[in-house]
């Protein structure tokens, strides 16, 4: 086997590996369709949305139309090169998780700027995770202040993002398809970048381009499961089914397309392959692992366990030196894990990669050998500026010689504060892309 790096390198670079594999500028070019006769407006929503409209900039023809709108977070459109004419696509920001004015008017011109097309035109639409906050545009008769307590609520409950979806396509005048009405009688393509469990089209930025398989019973499953705040005129309209999306099979669909152009999947073989150069077993678990995010950590801390223990066992799945990946989205239900409060001085912190990491922690009790990195690909980690953090065999012992408490700091949802602390937090910074979250366990 090759000399390997120190760990932390190692995984780093596993990390960077698969970012750069989910980078628009790889993934994009190969689905652009050919110029229509016609004009093309470009349109979208996502952290990844300003990034793939420069990709797309990039390998269209000089000489033929192009404008539009695309909106993504703040801080999320890539630096423009010197040398690189100005843009032909507007790019706008706006907030992100909890949606604001600044998204709400950008929605209002993206919209505008679909206004009078024809048969002969292209709409080309660049979808990414992030879009549901970032398509500001409430229902008649609700407010955007609503729509804010919604995201607020869906945000806190420990809801899976398929079930926070189901409500926000419902709950809205453009998501679940209904954008698609207003690219009419154009020819629509939709490419998108998948951050969600399965890459399903329908909740990757809620599917405001293609149709919805749910249903308003559905949506007031979820809304009565977690005990949501939903205005009564709303819910009157779900259980009317006045507020329906429309469904696969819907004709108004039949001449449009709709493409996945990177995946959390194929960022983790990008991984692996990475891995496996450098003379480690590498093994993907899945891309689909969802759940509380300190649960996730004890289950993934209990595979490296058993590689640990197991590893004069031939029959063992998983031989040191190896590693782990996985993916997906967890979840990180905001004072519901624990009966007791939290020391008062402490305040939630960072997101899902850092929770899942703490919960990995404590259950490894500072095992030698067992090496972790979690960071979401688009380089944010909830409320934190890191993507997320590493923990290694000594991570609680200096924590404690910090004077922190890891149990109380779990039970306060302070995993950034931990790992910020420590000096562990991994901060790339926007990566311009998002294809949810990378979990690398390094076992040697």
């Amino acid at each position: 086997m090759n000399t390997l790096p120190d760990p932390a390198i190692l995984l780093r670079a596993l990390y960077d590996t698969a970012v750069a594999h989910a980078q628009p500028a790889l993934a994009l070019p190969p689905y652009l369709p050919p110029p229509p006769r016609g004009r093309t407006v470009v349109m979208g929503a996502g952290k990844a949305s300003a990034a793939m409209a420069r990709a797309l900039q990039a390998h269209w023809p000089a000489d033929r139309p192009l404008q539009g709108v695309v909106i993504t977070r703040h801080g999320h459109v890539p630096p423009r090169p010197a040398d690189a004419p100005p843009d032909r696509i507007t790019l706008l920001e706006a907030a992100h998780p909890v949606p604001d004015d600044a998204g709400l008017r950008a929605t209002q011109q993206m919209i505008a700027a679909l206004h009078g097309l024809g048969a002969d035109d292209l709409v080309i639409a660049l979808m990414s995770g992030g879009g549901s906050a970032l398509l500001a545009a409430p229902l008649p008769g609700w407010s955007l202040q609503g729509e804010q307590d919604l995201n607020r609520q869906l945000l806190r409950c420990g809801a899976s993002i398929t079930e926070m979806n189901t409500v926000r396509r419902h709950l809205s005048a453009l998501k679940g398809g209904r954008l698609a009405a207003l690219c009419r009688p154009a020819r629509l393509v939709t490419l998108v970048i998948s951050d969600v469990p399965g890459d399903a089209l329908h909740d990757i930025a809620s599917g405001p381009t293609v149709p919805d398989p749910s249903t308003c019973s559905d949506a007031l499953a979820v809304i009565e499961r977690y005990r949501l705040d939903v205005p009564a005129d709303l819910l009157e309209g779900l259980r009317e089914g006045r507020l329906e999306t429309p469904k696969p099979g819907d004709p108004a669909f039949a001449q449009d397309e709709a493409h996945v152009i990177a995946t959390p999947l194929a960022m983790l073989h990008a991984a692996a392959a990475h891995a496996r150069g450098l003379g480690l077993a590498a093994h993907v678990l899945s891309d689909r692992i969802e759940g509380e995010a300190r649960d996730v950590g004890t289950v993934h801390a209990g595979l490296a366990l058993h590689a640990v223990r197991q590893r004069d066992d031939a029959m063992s799945p998983f031989t040191p030196p190896c590693v782990l990946l996985s993916g997906g989205e967890t979840t990180v239900t905001l004072g519901a894990a624990d009966a007791h409060q939290p020391p008062d001085d402490l305040k939630p912190s960072g997101g899902r990669c850092s929770e899942f990491l703490l919960g990995a922690a404590l259950a490894l009790r500072g095992e030698p050998g067992v090496w972790m990195l979690a960071a979401d690909t688009d380089g944010i980690d909830g409320a934190s500026e890191a993507a997320g953090a590493l923990i290694s065999p000594d991570t609680l012992a200096r924590a404690r010689e910090a004077g922190m408490d890891p149990h109380a700091m779990l039970k306060a949802h302070a995993s950034g504060e931990f790992f910020q602390r420590l000096g562990d937090a991994v901060v790339p910074g926007p990566t311009f892309t998002n294809v949810n979250d990378f979990r690398a366990v390094l076992v040697l």
